[in-house]
């Protein structure tokens, strides 16, 4: 009975505390000022503000960074996971290119991708990921690469970009130009990496197969990252 009593004691000890510690960090940020950046709260972060934006996340989130006197904020997810995205060419400069040693993407963001992007250049760290960039830098200097890529552009621009374009002028037609681009891009992917022209670009704008199964895949693969816990996308 004693060692009962005791018990109890001390969860009341530490829950009432913890209780008082979370009230007093939800009311001080109501009643700090407006700002564009997400609120936070403890254990939660900004879960619930950024499961209310996942369907444009872009949109909000360069809503927010541009707003930024520096073009970066710090995104808090759940469990004091914490994100920071920037748009300041600077940031971008030095982890990109001048200390780009210094970001391994580590194993939580190569788990989550792996069965998107599996072990490629994309996807690695280390001494993987420099083996694999002399071998596609050499083959990317090579001329007749370079001749193949300029054939595979010249082509969607002429045959399929500009004619889909002109008509649409003509005919005072709306496009979503987005969705132009990203079949432009699709198409000319395909052909360089894989020998294969899906004509996602054709006239008929058709819904292909492969497109639409990698447009899944990169949705969640992304929504992987937006889990309120690391791998609860597992479950």
């Amino acid at each position: 009975m004693l060692d009962f009593h005791f018990s109890t004691s001390l969860i009341f000890c530490i829950i009432i505390p913890l209780c008082f510690f979370i009230l007093s960090k939800f009311k001080s940020q109501i009643s700090s000022p407006s700002s564009n950046l997400p609120k936070s709260y403890p254990i939660f972060g900004s879960f619930f503000t950024i499961l209310k934006n996942e369907e444009r996340f872009v949109q909000w989130t360069s809503q927010i960074v541009t707003s930024t006197p520096n073009l970066t904020f710090l995104l808090h997810h759940t469990f004091g996971r914490k994100v920071i995205i920037t748009a300041n060419p600077a940031n971008v400069q030095h982890i990109l290119k001048s200390h780009f040693h210094n970001y391994d993407k580590g194993d939580f963001f190569k788990t989550t991708l792996r069965d998107f992007l599996g072990d490629g250049i994309f996807n690695s760290d280390g001494e993987n990921w420099k083996f694999q960039r002399q071998v596609l830098s050499h083959e990317f200097n090579t001329k007749s690469l370079r001749k193949f890529v300029e054939q595979v552009v010249d082509y969607e621009l002429s045959e399929r970009l500009i004619p889909i374009l002109s008509t649409a002028a003509k005919n005072k037609t709306v496009l979503d130009f987005q969705d132009i681009l990203l079949r432009f891009a699709f198409d000319n992917i395909c052909k360089m990496a894989f020998g294969y022209d899906p004509g996602y670009l054709s006239p008929s704008l058709p819904r292909e197969k492969l497109a639409v199964a990698f447009e899944k895949a990169v949705r969640f693969s992304t929504e992987r990252f937006a889990s309120f816990t690391p791998y609860f996308w597992k479950i």
